[in-house]
């Protein structure tokens, strides 16, 4: 395996391993949730990668480290900071661009999920191609039952693509966690397995990948993508109805506090 090509604490770092870049979310001691900083760095692994600075990566393998969880998504102090409804219209379009830059990598990329997936982990799983998981792992998107806020019209596009209809109304409207048995049973999950398989079950995965023809891996991700871009309408009103809403700020700071948000529904 060669040297870390990006390693810091708090950080997604890259390594190359022959024709497989891995990326990982390295924050364990926070379940690998997001700063904004880490959402660049993440960027900008995904431009090097598809702009060919990484010769001959045929695969990407994200990851969460420690084992633990795969990422809980943004940490809740990027949003604490924000003060009116253009403040969550920028976040989401910011996320936007960052999970559009995991979906543009040319190449096949794979999710390997310890345990959970919630949140903006969940949209950065979804926007890879395959996914794999430990058998107790759970994915989620709780925003109903923690901070009142929601997703981009691309992600739910993507929820809605990756879950179907009903599951994902639990998931949002309920904030319901869909176990791993239940994720491979809808298709979200290319296989599952026991913790400590897991690896051999993503060695195995990448390696039919690496086995198989590039061309027609690369033509058919982009057919896919471009069929899947198409009619997306526009969402800045729903997102500011509830990044601008009294409820999400009462929610950021419940957190904080430590005890349950009230909704008042305005």
């Amino acid at each position: 395996m060669n040297k870390p090509l990006i390693a810091k604490p708090g950080s997604v770092d890259l390594e190359r391993d022959g024709q497989i870049a891995r990326v990982t979310i390295n924050r364990p001691t926070a379940l690998n949730s997001m700063t904004m900083e880490m959402y660049e760095a993440l960027g900008d692994i995904c431009a090097r990668v598809s702009d060919g600075d990484e010769p001959d990566v045929r695969v990407v393998v994200f990851r969460g480290a420690g084992g633990r969880c795969f990422s809980s998504g943004t940490d809740i102090g990027v949003l604490a900071a924000f003060q009116t409804a253009e403040d969550g219209i920028a976040y989401e379009q910011q996320m936007d661009h960052f999970l559009g830059a995991i979906a543009a990598i040319p190449v096949p990329t794979v999710a390997v999920v310890d345990r959970l997936a919630v949140g903006g982990g969940l949209n950065i799983a979804a926007a890879c191609d395959i996914r794999i998981a430990s058998d107790d792992a759970r994915f989620g998107t709780p925003m109903a039952r923690t901070l009142g806020t929601c997703l981009s019209m691309r992600n739910y596009a993507n929820l809605l693509s990756a879950f179907g209809v009903s599951r994902a109304k639990r998931m949002l409207m309920l904030a319901e966690t869909i176990d791993a048995h239940e994720a491979l049973a809808c298709a979200f999950l290319t296989r599952i397995a026991p913790a400590e398989e897991l690896d051999a079950v993503a060695d195995e995965i990448v390696g039919t990948l690496l086995a198989s023809s590039p061309i027609t891996q690369r033509v058919s991700k982009a057919a896919i993508a471009r069929l899947g871009r198409a009619g997306h309408p526009d969402g800045d009103d729903l997102v500011a109805a509830a990044y601008g809403s009294e409820d999400f700020r009462g929610a950021v700071e419940a957190f904080f506090a430590k005890r349950k948000p009230v909704w008042n529904g305005k």
